[in-house]
């Protein structure tokens, strides 16, 4: 008897290439996701069985390379889709470009996907980084949207843009802007 079936935890089922695509068609169903990530998440569940029932990790590789070579094939996987829905989500929630590359990377998109995918958001509007700031700035109440305080805490208010990787200039053409209509003023000047 094993130690965990000893404890009571679940073992893992034996990973054959049905349960492998199940498993992929359940996480796809449930979130957007780069092959990469894909890939990893299956890896995982190879590994876990790899462990418990001494299984070939390298057959399990083979299986998870089938089915992401087979969903890419048939378009249920594409990664270019996929960084520009992310990336587009991000920025309407106030993500900085660099935020938006360290998160698409660390999801496992390639770097020119990446670059493509934020060239277009910048040819779009010209004010992206701006837009971005703004409504980060909108969430978290700071800047001209602080109704107290705001000269005390300008400081704090530009290092948090910083930490959230947008530029000086730009982080302090929205903490200083007078208005939040000076502000708006600004950005549809610069979309035009």
């Amino acid at each position: 008897m094993s130690k965990k079936a000893h404890r009571g935890e679940k073992l893992p089922r034996k990973v054959t290439l049905k349960s492998l695509e199940n498993a992929a068609l359940f996480y796809l169903q449930r979130y957007a996701t780069s092959t990469e990530n894909l890939r990893r998440v299956l890896m995982r569940r190879v590994d876990r069985s790899a462990r418990a029932h001494s299984t070939d990790r390298e057959e399990g590789s083979c299986f998870v390379d089938q089915i992401l070579k087979r969903y890419c094939n048939a378009k249920l996987l594409d990664d270019a889709a996929y960084a520009a829905a992310r990336a587009a989500s991000m920025r309407q929630r106030g993500a900085s470009g660099r935020a938006i590359r360290s998160n698409l990377l660390a999801k496992g998109v390639k770097s020119e996907t990446i670059d493509l995918v934020l060239d277009e958001q910048v040819k779009d509007s010209p004010a992206t980084e701006i837009k971005a700031a703004y409504n980060y700035c909108r969430r978290r109440r700071l800047g001209p949207w602080r109704t107290v305080e705001r000269e005390e805490r300008r400081e704090k208010d530009i290092a948090s843009l910083a930490r959230q990787g947008y530029s000086v200039d730009v982080a302090l053409r929205v903490i200083d802007a007078v208005s939040i209509e000076e502000l708006e003023t600004e950005m549809t000047s610069q979309s035009l």
